[in-house]
């Protein structure tokens, strides 16, 4: 029997299955939408309904490069490290990669609405996943770089892909140089490209809180605020990326690496798995002892 296009939005609304799912799921069930709900159940299809409201805090982040002046930066979520790893998981992440890259897209709503070449969008497709796969999975954020000619990507995505960085800097320098700077970013997080760039909010509100630390320490009030200007130096250092000890060589900052090789710091940005997400706490005994009166 033929379906009607509002039958079948109607079904892909109350379930997120996709189109060609609830469109079988209609037509095995003579177009009652109850029991096409039931019939996507019984396969798993619907089990994004369900899963909708989790949280999901694993998955990857990754990076992905036109291979000229433009380079993508992601983060795509799951509920677990494990699904990661799922084949769907990661040909889905791939293809979302490639068409956010093309559309030169990054806002969440924009990208969500990308069709994908199932003739899906990115929100469908991540919904279906979730129903096939039994966990959440979704878009999260995304970041697009861009770079003159005569400048270098430095690209680093960490082996389990829970962090991955960028940084763009001066010349045409070598590939190794910006990714070991870009190396360095992913595992040392620094806050400011620089001193020049810090908040200077930001910077208040750390010499206050190290002022009231040195006078809580005993140090006479007069002298706590040239005491902290030694400790404020030492602490943007710390959170200066130009300014930190390169990893691989801690006798030389990132900026006297860099000018070894003709080149300076221009830009970065870092992504880190579930950063800024709010992890749903477990009680592991609890969810045992619910488990055993079903």
């Amino acid at each position: 029997m033929a379906i009607d296009a509002k039958k079948i939005k109607e079904l892909r609304d109350l379930t997120q299955a996709g189109f060609s799912d609830c469109q079988k799921a209609l037509e095995e069930s003579n177009g009652d939408i109850e029991a096409a709900i039931k019939f996507l159940k019984e396969r798993g299809i619907a089990k994004a309904e369900k899963k909708a409201g989790a949280i999901a805090t694993e998955g990857i982040t990754d990076i992905l490069t036109d291979d000229a002046n433009k380079a993508l930066i992601i983060e795509i979520n799951s509920q677990t490290d494990f699904v990661a790893q799922n084949e769907e998981f990661i040909n889905l992440s791939n293809e979302m990669k490639k068409v956010i890259l093309e559309n030169d897209v990054v806002e969440v709503k924009e990208v969500e609405s990308l069709v994908l070449s199932n003739g899906s969008t990115i929100k469908e497709s991540c919904a279906e996943a979730t129903g096939k796969i039994g966990e959440k999975i979704s878009f999260r954020r995304a970041g697009i770089v861009t770079k003159k000619d005569n400048q270098t990507f430095g690209l680093y995505v960490h082996h389990n892909k829970r962090y991955s960085a960028i940084v763009v800097v001066s010349g045409n320098i070598s590939q190794d140089v910006a990714k070991d700077v870009a190396m360095h970013l992913g595992a040392m997080n620094p806050k400011f490209l620089n001193k020049e760039s810090v908040d200077p909010t930001w910077l208040e509100e750390e010499k206050q809180r190290l002022i009231n630390q040195t006078i809580e320490e005993g140090k006479p009030q007069e002298f706590a605020e040239k005491i902290v200007n030694g400790r404020m130096n030492k602490l943007l250092a710390e959170y200066s990326f130009e300014d930190q000890q390169f990893v691989k060589d801690p006798s030389i900052t990132i900026k006297q690496y860099l000018e070894q090789h003709n080149s300076k710091l221009l830009f970065m940005k870092r992504f880190e798995l579930g950063e800024g997400i709010e992890k749903k706490q477990v009680d592991f005994a609890a969810e045992v002892a619910e488990q055993m009166k079903k």
